[in-house]
């Protein structure tokens, strides 16, 4: 039972094992579900689905097999007339659902219109009442005002359709695919480190029964410091030029690490990083901070991490003076080194997709002075980074 699933989801990429697929099938005789294809989506998907960025695999598989599986015939159902299926099937339904289903003629004229317009439209259509698309008063489509019909598409305004056709809720959590705030904070997660630091200022009920029983009943309270996450962010990210087409990213990276992280320094410089960086871009060329300043005043088992696309003319890196903006004293390559040698938990993440990595020199050369680590911009990537300075 379920092996065409199975063999759906591995195909998929969805990591399932053979003991998960005999669980499905004992979850299944037990009869947790029985006739019902989103319970069985759902049970299915608790059953062999381990980690978010598979959710959209699954669905996909999900989707697949079940379209398979709707499409071969019944053999038993081939057995019984089809008057008995649709009087069985008519039971089943209120009296308003019936009269829904009679405004068009039946439930087979309703399906045969939906059919032959799909057939005849060419394009996507918004508005009016008889093409499927968006709006307006047709019975195919979503967000319109018709009292029955299929809806195609999210969820209408109206929840009045009688066949609904719904679209992959998890595509967002893919690990093939631009980062996005959300996916950002699960990737960022396996960064936390917890300890209880602080004033201690939260009840402890353990050691205080502990306590109080040692005392032979006489109640004696305990506190304790909460818990929070103890991990040291300092985030570099690179802004102006080549990074105005990454401006998104970043915007998302800072959002996800200022929610997942308390203990967080985030500055910015241009292409390389130079003797200053600064906090306040609008104030960036008065108000600056001292790049030895991070180097002093944050321990070396701060993790550091730099976002930027890593784009610039070699001599930026190498070259007294090279920087566009102002002339640097010592060069960018410097500055990089004392800040690999101060944290050793430090990782590079370049938005530009990796197989455009080489055509430019400059990356590699930041990759040598990272000793590699330099991670794309994907979830995965993202994930390897995290897994990386959690060592």
């Amino acid at each position: 039972m379920f092996v065409g699933l199975f063999e759906a989801a591995r195909a998929a990429g969805v990591p399932v094992s053979l003991r998960e697929l005999l669980d499905l099938n004992g979850a299944v005789a037990a009869g947790l579900v029985f006739a019902d294809s989103e319970a069985l989506y759902r049970l299915a998907r608790i059953a062999w689905v381990k980690d978010e960025r598979h959710y959209d695999r699954f669905d996909r598989a999900f989707a697949a097999w079940l379209d398979g599986v709707a499409a071969a015939p019944d053999p038993i159902e081939a057995l019984i007339p089809d008057e008995w299926m649709r009087r069985d099937f008519l039971r089943s339904l209120s009296d308003d659902e019936r009269a829904r289903i009679a405004t068009l003629g039946g439930l087979d004229a309703l399906l045969a219109a939906f059919r032959e317009r799909l057939a005849e439209q060419k394009g996507r259509h918004a508005g009016g009442n008889r093409w499927i698309g968006t709006g307006g008063t047709s019975p195919f489509g979503s967000d319109g005002h018709h009292p029955e019909g299929i809806r195609v598409g999210p969820r209408g305004g109206q929840r009045r359709a009688v066949k609904v056709w719904e679209q992959r809720a998890f595509r967002d959590l893919a690990d093939d695919v631009e980062l996005g705030t959300r996916n950002l904070k699960l990737a960022l997660r396996r960064l936390r480190r917890f300890a209880r630091q602080g004033t201690p200022e939260e009840l402890d009920i353990d050691g205080t029964i502990d306590a109080t029983a040692r005392d032979a009943g006489l109640l004696n309270v305990r506190m304790r410091a909460e818990r929070r996450n103890a991990v040291k962010v300092l985030l570099l990210l690179d802004v102006g030029g080549s990074m105005d087409d990454h401006v998104r990213l970043c915007e998302s990276l800072f959002s996800a690490a200022k929610s997942e992280f308390k203990r967080l320094a985030t500055y910015y410089f241009h292409n390389c990083v130079y003797e200053h960086v600064w906090t306040n871009g609008r104030a960036r060329y008065h108000e600056r901070t001292p790049t030895v300043d991070l180097l002093r005043t944050h321990p070396p088992d701060t993790r550091l991490v730099l976002v930027g696309d890593a784009a610039m003319a070699p001599y930026e890196i190498t070259e007294v003076d090279g920087s566009i903006e102002h002339r640097n004293a010592e060069p960018g390559a410097v500055w990089l080194s004392r800040l690999a040698a101060r944290f050793p938990k430090l990782a590079w993440i370049n938005p530009v997709p990796r197989e455009h990595w080489h055509y430019t020199m400059s990356t590699g050369l930041i990759r040598g002075i990272v000793e590699d680590r330099m991670y794309g911009a994907t979830p995965e990537d993202l994930g390897e980074a995290m897994r990386v300075l959690a060592r």
